[in-house]
This record gives structure tokens, C-alpha cells and sequence, in this order.
């Protein structure tokens, strides 16, 4: 009997564990959600290889800024800003090969360029729609963004 007891211990306080990430994770996409309109938004930062380097995330405008959150992290705070004017949409394609397994089904891909490199985000058709006009909607000299 000790020795079951002694297994079943650590698997109690790992079930616990879990079940505190679980909650920590849908509590934390709560919070996003209720700051203002979430979206999937996956962001690859990668210059050299297609299909790889995807990270999975929630995209949420905030003025001026798109802030990029990890989707399974615990963080509550964004982990990339994109700022609307130096934010610039190069290219518009599909995913190409291993890329469609990488990403949320139906999704685009934009190639942006920002100040710090090149990025690619893929997020689903409406989403890119809304943020081409997120972008276009900028004040007077800040409209070179959409290509």
C-alpha cells in the first residue's frame, strides 16, 4: 500500500499543476479578449527558411500599435508591437508546402517589412482585410504601408 500512495502523490500534484496551466491560459485569453477584439495572427521572424519558425499567437489592436501575444504562454503582456507606421505589407501569398501544416486552417500569409527586418504573419482573410484598413486608416503621411 505505501507504494501506491507513494506513486499516486506526484501524479495528484501533477493533475493539479495542469489543471492551474489550463486555467491560467483560458483566463489570460479572457483578459485579451475583453481589452478589445482578439485574432489568430501566427508571426514568423525567419529570413531564410518557408515552413519553418512559426509561433502560433493572438493579434489585438491597441491605438496605434498591433500587439502580438504568445497563444500558449502565461504572459500578459504582448510579446512583439508592431506600430502602424512602420508596419509594411511587401506581399500577400498562400502557404506553400509544409507551411499549411504550421499554421490555423484557411489562413494567408502577408511579408511585411518593419524596422527591425523583414516579419511574416499569417492570419485568416477577413483578419489581413482589417488590418490592411487598420493600416490605410493612418494619419495623412503615413500611407505608404499597403503595397
Amino acid at each position: 500500500m505505501p507504494l501506491v500512495e507513494w506513486l499516486l502523490e506526484p501524479a495528484v500534484v501533477l493533475a493539479l499543476a495542469l489543471g492551474l496551466l489550463a486555467a491560467g491560459l483560458v483566463a489570460r485569453r479572457r483578459w485579451l479578449a475583453r481589452q478589445g477584439a482578439v485574432f489568430e495572427l501566427s508571426v514568423n521572424q525567419r529570413r531564410s527558411t518557408t515552413g519553418r519558425g512559426w509561433v502560433l499567437g493572438l493579434g489585438r489592436y491597441d491605438d496605434d500599435q498591433l500587439q502580438w501575444y504568445r497563444a500558449f504562454s502565461l504572459s500578459w503582456r504582448p510579446r512583439l508591437n508592431f506600430t502602424r507606421g512602420g508596419l509594411q505589407i511587401v506581399r500577400h501569398r498562400t502557404p506553400q508546402g509544409t507551411e499549411s501544416f504550421s499554421l490555423y486552417s484557411g489562413h494567408v500569409i502577408l511579408e511585411c517589412a518593419t524596422a527591425t527586418g523583414p516579419v511574416q504573419l499569417a492570419l485568416s482573410e477577413e483578419a489581413s482585410t482589417a488590418l490592411m484598413a487598420w493600416l490605410q486608416s493612418a494619419p495623412p503621411g503615413q500611407l505608404d504601408n499597403v503595397v
